[in-house]
């Protein structure tokens, strides 16, 4: 017996759903000319069971299903990630709270989150340039919580905290900044902030967002 091959049917990338429902009722179109040229050229001596035609329906059916399902889900996918560019479109020219580069424009100061260890007696803040090199280190308060950089030359820069306990190191962690948001984009895995640094993070990565002038 001749089976005909649904899953070459139903079957199309890069279209819009418009597109699709063309091409799912196009080749269900074909798909019944291949099942009734089937029929007529069968063997009298032994033809096909009908429970095979109901098979091959039920089978072009859930590829069918199947098609229509993917691509509402890449519609919803898309007006997600709409939706959350409109919304976020507002952080532009604010400053986001994120693990990053800062940018030191010559003016304003750097907001640093600096969190020492809580079982450190001693802190210090170190800044780092855009080629990882150590340009500044300062003794911080062990209960410091945001520190007002006052920069050098322009340019971006880093920060880690080091907590020390009676003069040994005991933790060193990269410290959050407050940085201004320039750009909303779309992103492969969401929406995602282009930084004044130049980095570039997820949305989802900000942990705080605040007016400029609050600094």
């Amino acid at each position: 017996m001749t089976t005909i091959d649904t899953s070459t049917l139903a079957t199309s990338t890069g279209t819009t759903s418009s597109d699709t429902n063309s091409v799912i009722s196009s080749d269900f179109e074909t798909f019944l000319t291949m099942l009734t040229a089937q029929m007529e050229n069968q063997d009298p001596l032994n033809p096909v069971d009908s429970t095979d035609y109901a098979t091959q329906l039920a089978t072009f059916s859930s590829v069918e299903q199947q098609v229509l399902t993917n691509d509402l889900l890449s519609d919803l996918t898309g007006m997600f990630a709409t939706s959350s560019m409109s919304e976020l479109a507002n952080w532009v020219g604010n400053e986001v709270r994120v693990s990053a580069a800062a940018y030191y424009g010559g003016t304003n100061s750097v907001t640093v989150a600096a969190e020492p260890d809580s079982a450190a007696d001693s802190a210090e803040l170190v800044v780092y340039d855009s080629t990882g090199t150590e340009v500044d280190r300062l003794s911080i308060d062990t209960n410091a919580a945001l520190i007002e950089w006052e920069g050098m030359s322009e340019g971006s820069y880093s920060f880690a905290v080091l907590s020390y306990q009676d003069g040994v190191q005991i933790n060193a962690e990269t410290a959050d900044v407050y940085v201004a948001v320039t750009e909303v984009r779309s992103a492969d895995d969401g929406v995602a902030l282009v930084l004044e640094s130049g980095d570039v993070v997820a949305a989802t990565d900000v942990t705080a967002l605040r007016d400029p002038s609050y600094g």
